[in-house]
């Protein structure tokens, strides 16, 4: 895997292989001011066929996922309504897990639910595993 720094660069500037996704977000004013974040680069995930990467501001490191650790992925879903009313509102997020045993909860920090985010990342995930043989 190339260095997140370089995926994240190479994203920004718009040079990205046709295989990539990139989700972006614009930094609202109000929030950037309010979390101290105005100044950074806009929220980013690319998804390239070996990991997911994930900016959110300056002052956090970059989320890396690297599907060559992983053993599994289990899409989870839960819908929410309350008595009097029609509308449901959908959570999904990514149970991942590692084959070093661990296990972690992956969604778009920055995406909200991020049902496409998350379904680019299964689509590059399964291509993954497909090519890897596994």
């Amino acid at each position: 895997m190339t260095d997140p720094q370089t995926i994240l660069e190479q994203a920004r500037q718009g040079t990205v292989p046709a295989n990539w996704r990139v989700f972006t977000k614009k930094r609202g004013k109000l929030s950037g001011l309010l979390r101290g974040s105005s100044h950074d680069p806009d929220p980013l995930l690319v998804i390239t066929p070996d990991a997911a990467v994930e900016y959110r501001d300056a002052s956090t490191t970059p989320e890396v996922v690297n599907f060559a650790e992983l053993a599994a992925v289990d899409l989870k879903v839960r819908g929410q309504s309350f008595s009097d009313s029609t509308i449901v509102n959908i959570s999904a997020w990514l149970d991942l897990r590692y084959r070093s045993g661990s296990k972690a909860k992956w969604r778009p920090a920055s995406f909200g639910d991020g049902f496409q985010a998350i379904q680019g990342f299964l689509e590059a995930y399964g291509a993954h595993r497909a090519q890897r043989g596994g």
